[in-house]
């Protein structure tokens, strides 16, 4: 049975943790300054084992993964893997270079012993490629449509490709946020089993607001809302197999009283994630910590 979420998730624990210089021209999300790169790894792991211990507390199983050093995005583990109902995992390239090392043998030989049908799209970095994961391809897996927001990560020749392999539908969009594309879908929206999030202001094509609103109810972000990542957000499941909402403390703050009522009416909860350290630098937030294992 075709699940939209789960209540398994792997979850990768930062060593060296900090801006990014190669997914700095992408990323305008991320910051960079004086501190320390020890100080703020370490801050870095205190709010990754908090958000880790709070996703247990709610009923969500998790495995943590050690990172390692020269990668300092690994903590967003979403890119370089997705898994799949029928016991499938697919395997993506990554635009840099630092990025492209976190695909480890043996993170990637940890999750394959659950799988029986592993697709490997990573070769196609050798030809300037890239498709990062459930970062790049906002999935809709109960209709089997993939929303991908145009980008450099975002190859969309490959994403085709990906689509006629996994049986989806592709809708592909262009976004535009403080003069450039937006780097990863799942900044710009997110998709549960009866309710979707997007800031529709950076969506070029609103074919896409149609789309959605074919299969679920739609709540919009703002611009301002999105900054503080309210579209990078996951539908997990914890106990007794109540959905819930996984988003960054900043994210759910900027949520308004209407919006946080609607979500109320198809989530037990919203779990929040007090991440501040990993958003400045790392310009990703709560849902790009989060790979989902079906």
């Amino acid at each position: 049975m075709t699940r939209q979420s789960t209540n398994h998730l792997m979850m990768l624990e930062p060593v060296d943790f900090r801006e990014n210089p190669e997914t700095r021209d992408t990323n305008a999300y991320q910051h960079k300054d004086d501190k320390s790169a020890a100080d703020i790894n370490a801050k870095a792991v205190k709010e990754f084992r908090a958000f880790r211990d709070t996703l247990i507390d709610h009923g969500v199983i998790v495995t943590t993964v050690k990172g390692q050093k020269g990668c300092p995005d690994d903590i967003f583990c979403n890119n370089i893997v997705s898994t799949h109902d029928q016991r499938r995992m697919v395997i993506y390239p990554m635009l840099a270079e630092n990025r492209a090392k976190e695909r480890r043998a043996d993170v990637l030989d940890t999750i394959r012993k659950s799988y029986t049908d592993v697709l490997d799209f990573s070769p196609h970095r050798q030809h300037g490629k890239a498709l990062e994961s459930t970062g790049a391809l906002c999935m809709d897996r109960l209709n089997k449509i993939a929303y991908m927001a145009r980008s450099a990560r975002s190859d969309e020749e490959l994403a085709k490709l990906w689509c006629k392999t996994m049986g989806y539908t592709l809708l592909p969009f262009d976004t535009e946020h403080k003069g450039k594309p937006v780097y990863h879908t799942d900044v710009v929206m997110w998709i549960g089993t009866g309710i979707a999030g997007i800031c529709a202001d950076v969506v070029k094509d609103k074919g896409v607001l149609t789309s959605l609103r074919k299969h679920r109810e739609v709540i919009e972000f703002t611009p301002a809302q999105m900054e503080a990542f309210c579209g990078n957000a996951l539908e997990v499941v914890g106990t007794e197999g109540h959905r819930m909402l996984v988003m960054s403390a900043a994210g759910a703050k900027a949520l308004t009283a209407a919006q946080k009522k609607i979500l109320g009416t198809h989530f037990k909860t919203i779990i929040e994630a007090d991440i501040p350290t990993i958003e400045y630098y790392g310009g990703g937030s709560a849902r790009c910590m989060l790979l989902e294992l079906f």
